[in-house]
Parts: structure tokens; sequence; C-alpha cells
């Protein structure tokens, strides 16, 4: 199953919440959310054997990629919000 069919209401949702792209990115936002949750929790049980106190390398490297992931899919998100604003306050002034 793809994506746009097993987060189909959830898309639904945040599309019409906040139109088709940044809905989209909410999307995906949580399920990198998600994913650092399961990263996190699987870190509990994999843990490096060197330092027994923190994740396994792999799981700390995969961690760190979903939320630069995450950092950069939030700007993309702000910079649409910020030029929907540009283009309504323009809309106004006309």
């Amino acid at each position: 199953m793809n994506a746009f069919d097993e987060y189909k209401e959830e898309l639904e949702h945040f599309e019409q919440m906040y139109g088709r792209e940044r809905g989209r990115l909410a999307v995906s936002l949580d399920r990198m959310t998600n994913a650092l949750v399961l990263v996190g929790q699987h870190g509990v049980y994999c843990t490096s054997h060197r330092n027994p106190m923190v994740p396994a390398m792999d799981l700390r490297i995969i961690a760190q990629e979903l939320e630069h992931a995450k950092q950069l899919v939030q700007s993309v998100m702000e910079e649409l919000k910020r030029a929907r604003e540009r283009r309504d306050g323009n809309a106004g002034d006309r």
C-alpha cells in the first residue's frame, strides 16, 4: 500500500486545514516523528557495545537523519506559510 492510500484520511484532514502542499508536509512530519519514536524505543534495547548507555551507532545515525529531514520539511512549511501571508497581504493592497 502506498502512502496516499495508507494515510488517506489524515492527508484529507491536513490538506483541508493547511492546503495541499503544507498538508502533505504535515503528514510527512508526523510519519518522521513516529519513526523517531520507534528508533528511540529500539535504542533502549540495541545499545552500543562500547558504551551501553547510548544507542548503537546506526540508530544514532538514523535518528539524526530523520531529525534533519524534519528540520528541512519544517523550513519548507514555514516558507510556504510566509509566501501565502505575503500573497494574501498583497491581495488586500489592490
